[in-house]
């Protein structure tokens, strides 16, 4: 393995690591806020965080980039931001990880529809075997009973959706950037949303919270690590790596999601063991037929 590939792989790693964690800290920042809050806070702590950098790369906005860095900022950030913590009002971290592992399915898909990707027999049935895999883990308690369904991993999987169409932008129209240079750009579009949102706000479930600073603190490291850092790497990723490679993140993040949720009293059932397995076939045999 040369230097280049080593590289890669640990970002990979890395990646998975830090959003593997995002969703434990999503949770505990629901414990005092709403989605809308924790969103906010979490965009305007990565916005501080990257602000330097924004300053310094405003040349690097002009009529090329400009509408790839909107979606990246708005589609790609902003409103995952609130569906992920929306959807785990009602759903377990370890299972928003899970599911989380379609973004390289939904990479594929509109890769294939919208950027001439070119596809083959395997990876169809890799987009097929995902997302029966996706069907088995939203319903409740009987695979079978599909009217049983939790909705709320319904906006998990929107988001996973729209991530997938903010890789293909960076990897067919940004690799002029750097990581940083889109990822602070873009925050400094959704800043003034989140502000926005969160000075409207009503704070009275978090001032009635006694865990109200430590959650703060969660939200915060939230949007260090798990948005400015992450966002910047896996930008820098799909750049050095492609698209498929970087989306491919997502086969480790579960790891991570299913230690953490764990280890915070969570459990897996068998039909959630058995479907978690059928979407890690599904985005191996995606990304193995890229290759």
């Amino acid at each position: 393995m040369n230097k280049k590939n080593f590289t890669n792989w640990l970002m990979l790693f890395s990646l998975a690591l830090l959003w593997g964690g995002s969703y434990i800290l999503m949770k505990q920042g629901l414990r005092s806020f709403n989605y809308w809050q924790v969103s906010s806070i979490r965009m305007l702590s990565a916005f501080i965080f990257l602000f330097p950098f924004a300053i310094k790369n405003l040349k690097k906005l002009n009529k090329k980039t400009i509408i790839p860095i909107l979606i990246v900022a708005f589609i790609g950030n902003l409103i995952p931001s609130w569906l992920y913590p929306l959807g785990q009002t009602q759903v377990d971290s370890n299972l928003a990880g899970i599911l989380n592992s379609l973004v390289p399915v939904f990479v594929l898909i509109f890769g294939v529809l919208f950027f001439k990707r070119k596809t083959g027999f395997i990876q169809i049935i890799g987009v097929i075997i995902g997302l029966v895999g996706a069907a088995m883990l939203i319903t409740k308690d009987n695979v079978f009973v599909f009217g049983r369904m939790n909705f709320y991993a319904l906006y998990i999987i929107l988001a996973t959706i729209l991530y997938s169409i903010n890789i293909n932008q960076v990897n067919y129209f940004l690799k002029s950037l750097k990581g940083i240079e889109i990822a602070s750009l873009a925050f400094l579009f959704i800043a003034p949303v989140s502000a926005a949102i969160l000075i409207g706000s009503d704070f009275t479930q978090a001032s009635t919270s006694n865990t109200l600073w430590i959650d703060l603190t969660y939200t915060i490291i939230l949007g260090l690590f798990g948005s400015a850092i992450a966002v910047s790497m896996v930008n820098a990723l799909i750049i050095r790596a492609g698209s498929m490679f970087a989306s491919s993140v997502t086969y480790i993040i579960p790891v991570f999601a299913i230690f953490w949720g764990i280890m915070d009293g969570e459990t897996l059932n068998l039909i959630q063991i058995i479907a978690t397995l059928i979407v890690m076939i599904s985005v191996f045999l995606v990304n193995k037929a890229h290759k």
